[in-house]
C-alpha cells in the first residue's frame, strides 16, 4: 500500500486487484440470493479491470488509465447495487461515496466559507484530494444553471488532482444537460466525460424495482380526498395532543412551516415545500432534522409549472438517498400523479414512488 491509501498491486495471496472485486461481487449477490444479468456483469467486471489498472497507474503500452468509470441506463437496471458492490470491495483505504445533491450542497457550503480567496474551486478540489482517492457519485444529473457551471468546473479540477471517480447516471454524456438555454456551458465537462471517462451503458432491459415482492419500501402512500386528508394523516400517524402545531423554523436563512412536528417526525405541505423557492439545500435540512416525514395536498403534477415538478422530483431524490421514511399523501393514484412524458427525470421519481406502499384507506371522503 501507498502513503496515500493506495493499494497499487495483488494482495497478500497474489490475487489480483480486479479479481478481488468481482469475488466480492459475486458474495454478494449470493448472500441476497441474486442472479446478476448480462450487462452487470459487464459493468461490474469493467469497473474491477478499470480499478486495478487506475491504482497501477497503467492502462496500455500508449495509453494512460482513464480517469473514471460512468455507468449509466435506465430506472431500475441495479447501477446503485453494482456501484455499492464496486464500492465496498474495493482496496482503497480513502475512498467515499456520495449522492450528487448532497456533494454539491457540501461545496456550495465550502465556497461560502472561503469566499473571496483565489480559484475556490481548485482548493476545493485539493482539499477532497487529500481525503479522497477515490469518489463515487450516485444519480449523476444536471438540471440547474448553477449546478451545471458548479459541477463542470470542479469535475475538470478533481480529474486533475488525481481523483478517481465512478458515477451513475440515469443519462448518456450527451443528455446529461437537456435544458437548452445552458447546455452549451457544460458541453466542456460532457466532452471530459466522454474522453476521460470508460462510458457504458448499464441495461439490462429490466427495472428490478417493478418486482414488488421482498422490494424495498422505503414509506407510504395513502389517496385520500383533500378535505378529509388533515383528520386522516392525524389518525394515521397517532399525532399525540402534545405535538407542536404551525410550527415556523428557519431554514438555511428562510422561514419554513411545518404544519406539525413531534419528535422526529414532520407533517408539512405540498404548497410549503414546492410553490415556494426552496433549493435542495432546504430538502437535505429536513431530512437531516427529521426522520419521518408527512406531506399533504401533493396535486396531480401534470398541470404545475416545470420549477414545481422539478423540486418535487428534487424533494423524492433526497429523501430516497436519505433513508428519510415519506408519507405522501395525495388526491390522485400515485401512478398517475405526474405522467411518464411530462419531465425528462419522471421514469426514475416513478420508480421510487413504486416503492412505497400503499395504504388502505378507511375514513369518510376519502378514496381506496
Amino acid at each position: 500500500m501507498t502513503s496515500d491509501g493506495l493499494r497499487t498491486g495483488p494482495d497478500a495471496d497474489g490475487e489480483p486487484v480486479a479479481r478481488q472485486v468481482e469475488k466480492a461481487f459475486e458474495a454478494q449477490l449470493q448472500a441476497r440470493g441474486y442472479q446478476a444479468d448480462p450487462a452487470q456483469t459487464e459493468a461490474i467486471v469493467r469497473l474491477a479491470r478499470w480499478l486495478d489498472a487506475w491504482l497501477r497507474g497503467r492502462w496500455g503500452w500508449l495509453r494512460a488509465p482513464k480517469s473514471g468509470v460512468y455507468l449509466w441506463g435506465g430506472v431500475g437496471r441495479g447501477k446503485s447495487f453494482v456501484m455499492d458492490a464496486f464500492f465496498a470491495a474495493a482496496p482503497v483505504a480513502d475512498k467515499r461515496r456520495v449522492h450528487f445533491h448532497a456533494f454539491l450542497q457540501d461545496v456550495l457550503e465550502r465556497l461560502k466559507e472561503i469566499s473571496g480567496r483565489p480559484d475556490p474551486l481548485a482548493l476545493i478540489a485539493a482539499e477532497v484530494a487529500a481525503n479522497t482517492r477515490l469518489l463515487c457519485f450516485d444519480e449523476f444529473h444536471v438540471h440547474d444553471i448553477g449546478d451545471a457551471m458548479l459541477l463542470g468546473r470542479l469535475l475538470h479540477q478533481l480529474v486533475e488532482q488525481g481523483v478517481g471517480i465512478v458515477a451513475t447516471s440515469n443519462y448518456e454524456p450527451r443528455a446529461l444537460c437537456p435544458n437548452p438555454l445552458y447546455r452549451d456551458r457544460f458541453m466542456p465537462a460532457i466532452e471530459l466525460i466522454e474522453r476521460r471517462f470508460d462510458i457504458f451503458n448499464l441495461d439490462g432491459g429490466e427495472d428490478y424495482r417493478d418486482r414488488i415482492e421482498g422490494g424495498y419500501v422505503w414509506g407510504e402512500f395513502a389517496q385520500v380526498a383533500e378535505a378529509a386528508q388533515t383528520e386522516w394523516v392525524q389518525r394515521h400517524t397517532q399525532l399525540p395532543a402534545s405535538a407542536e402545531r404551525n410550527v415556523q423554523v428557519e431554514v438555511n436563512h428562510r422561514p419554513f412551516c411545518l404544519a406539525a412536528r413531534h419528535l422526529a417526525n414532520a407533517w408539512i405541505a405540498f404548497d410549503e415545500l414546492c410553490r415556494q423557492p426552496r433549493a435542495s439545500a432546504d430538502f437535505l435540512w429536513l431530512s437531516r432534522a427529521f426522520e419521518q416525514v408527512a406531506i399533504t395536498g401533493v396535486p396531480q403534477l401534470d398541470g404545475e409549472g416545470i420549477d414545481v415538478q422539478q423540486r418535487f422530483l428534487n424533494l423524492i431524490d433526497i429523501f430516497y438517498d436519505s433513508g428519510t421514511a415519506l408519507l405522501l399523501v395525495a388526491e390522485n393514484d400515485v401512478k398517475t400523479l405526474l405522467s411518464a412524458g411530462a419531465h425528462v427525470d419522471f421514469a426514475r421519481t416513478r420508480s421510487r414512488l413504486q416503492q412505497l406502499r400503499v395504504v388502505e384507506v378507511q375514513c369518510p371522503g376519502a378514496h381506496g
